[in-house]
């Protein structure tokens, strides 16, 4: 009991700055029951969080109460989760976006809000991080309506800018989930998005889930400042380099 209790000490500092898991010890040749059941219900959490559908009406709801009355809906071919899953060409194709035609063209920015690998982190965090955009955007930018994107992967939002005729398209998206964090948001930044555009043109914004991830004003923040920096280039991409540092902002 006092090596167990040794041990635990020297890991407990380490274990506050980190969700990883280190240090869990051992019962025998196999992990100890608390630990094996908490690395169960986190892989558990996760599958539930690839296989769950976007719940888009209460999605709707809760964009509303943030402030975003409007949203227009589109769904990649990937027919279901399963086909999602298995085929991640299908998630990158728009089934149809003749619904996005009455909603124009012509935008300096737009935002597609698309379920990803964790639709869970779209509930979450979703309506949040869109009002914090929406707040952080200068002011002399046109906006087009936001779009939800259902079984979609980041490269649907190449089409549906496209189609809106954006300079910049701001895909916010469920990450993967990992075993330690199931709710987590990336934002994918493409100058003058169409299809065919290769990932080394896009700017990633990681790991916004607050309070534990980034925060949504500091992902703001460091969105708007990559679409300066693309807008002034003309492109986005590996191109583009963030240097700003927002140490006061938060959640």
């Amino acid at each position: 009991m006092g090596d167990d209790l040794q041990i635990s000490e020297f890991w407990a500092p380490l274990r506050r700055t980190t969700q990883a898991r280190i240090g869990l010890g051992h019962t025998g040749d196999g992990l100890p029951t608390a630990h094996r059941l908490a690395l169960r219900e986190a892989h558990a959490l996760a599958r539930d969080a690839v296989t769950t559908p976007l719940d888009v009406p209460s999605l709707v709801e809760g964009l509303a109460d943030a402030g975003v009355p409007e949203a227009y809906q589109v769904t990649s071919r990937a027919a279901d989760r399963d086909e999602y899953v298995r085929r991640p060409d299908l998630g990158r194709l728009p089934a149809d976006l003749g619904g996005l035609a009455e909603a124009g063209a012509g935008f300096d920015v737009g935002i597609v809000l698309a379920d990803g690998l964790s639709p869970r982190a779209v509930m979450d965090h979703g309506p949040a991080m869109v009002a914090a955009l929406l707040d952080a955007l200068p002011g002399d930018l046109t906006r087009a309506p936001l779009v939800i994107a259902t079984n979609a992967r980041v490269a649907l939002g190449d089409h549906v800018g496209e189609a809106l005729g954006l300079g910049t398209l701001l895909v916010l998206i469920g990450e993967r989930p990992g075993l330690s964090v199931a709710d987590s948001l990336g934002l994918y930044l493409t100058h003058r998005p169409r299809p065919g555009r290769a990932d080394s043109e896009r700017n990633c914004i990681s790991n916004i889930h607050p309070p534990e991830g980034l925060g949504y004003r500091q992902a703001a923040a460091t969105a708007v400042r990559l679409l300066g920096a693309s807008r002034e280039l003309g492109r986005s991409g590996v191109a583009v380099k963030d240097i700003g540092v927002d140490r006061a902002l938060g959640g």
